[in-house]
């Protein structure tokens, strides 16, 4: 998962198609929920830049044309800063007021079946990723990569998913930031559907009207998908839904990280509900949709 998320206190509609330098006018006031350090910066007029993906950028330019584009940031290009790329979009939080933030990572599974294919024919394990391992769970490694000091990145995904609500809801909390308080990122081993009902409760802090804005959202981006051209022709993996809401009771719900979505070979179209199985390339999206919005619809009060 890659994601910061940026603010700034001025928008204004910009676009760009060509490669240009980009340079903001003055510092940005930023909030990290959960990412890689060195993947973003703010740009000027109420965008983020976020280092360049091909594989994203195709994602992007196929959705500002599909039923999806308004459950997605607005993509405006590549630009370049410090001789590096960047794929430019909408800042998010523009319009919101001191919010609070939360990023779910969707589908029951988040590495490509390319992945498991290239761990195979050429493994290359990973003294990082067994530091990781042992971090969670000294027992988990076997002998060989206790042996090894290191693990295969696509074992250690899997292994990791095991421990959470990927593997059982189709789901799992990465992480969120409320109004003017730390970071919340220590859900590792939040897997159980009540264990997951506690953490969306503590972000919504049991405030009805932001849940039923969300659920509403929510069930507006599921009816879309199960429309949408783009997401029956891809496998969308690692991506996550971004939550955002603040004290006026503004909500908004959108899809991020498209750098592992990968389209199918025709005529090959998923329904991203059916059980994976190595080959079908189904991703678990909307089995995990389904839950997210069943959980929130139990956090409601009984009427």
């Amino acid at each position: 998962m890659t994601w910061k998320f940026w603010m700034e206190k001025k928008h204004k509609s910009c676009g760009t198609s060509s490669l240009v330098p980009m340079t903001p006018k003055k510092p940005q006031q930023w909030l990290q929920v959960v990412g890689h350090a060195g993947s973003f910066h703010v740009g000027d007029y109420g965008t983020l830049l976020k280092r360049f993906c091909k594989r994203e950028q195709q994602c992007y330019l196929r959705l500002m044309t599909d039923t999806l584009r308004p459950f997605v940031p607005a993509y405006h290009g590549v630009v370049q800063r410090d001789k590096q790329d960047y794929n430019m979009m909408d800042n998010l939080l523009t319009h919101f007021n001191t919010p609070a933030i939360m990023d779910c990572k969707m589908g029951s599974r988040t590495y490509l079946e390319e992945e498991l294919h290239t761990a195979r024919e050429r493994p290359q394990p990973r003294n990082d990723m067994y530091e990781k391992m042992v971090a969670v769970d000294p027992e988990a490694p076997t002998a060989q990569e206790r042996a090894q000091q290191a693990v295969l990145k696509t074992r250690y995904m899997q292994w990791r998913e095991t421990l959470s609500s990927t593997t059982t809801l189709g789901f799992r909390v990465e992480g969120f930031r409320k109004a003017n308080e730390d970071c919340h990122t220590n859900f590792k081993r939040t897997k159980s559907r009540e264990q997951v009902m506690e953490a969306l409760g503590g972000f919504v802090e049991s405030r009805t009207h932001i849940v039923w804005g969300y659920l509403r959202q929510l069930k507006q981006l599921r009816q879309v998908l199960e429309a949408s051209d783009f997401f029956r022709t891809h496998e969308v993996v690692g991506s996550s839904l971004l939550f955002v809401h603040d004290w006026t009771g503004r909500t908004g719900v959108w899809m991020i990280d498209f750098g592992k979505t990968v389209a199918l070979p025709p005529p090959l179209t998923l329904d991203h509900r059916t059980p994976w199985v190595e080959g079908n390339r189904e991703d678990g999206y909307l089995w995990g949709l389904d839950n997210l919005i069943g959980i929130l619809e139990n956090i409601l009060p009984l009427s």
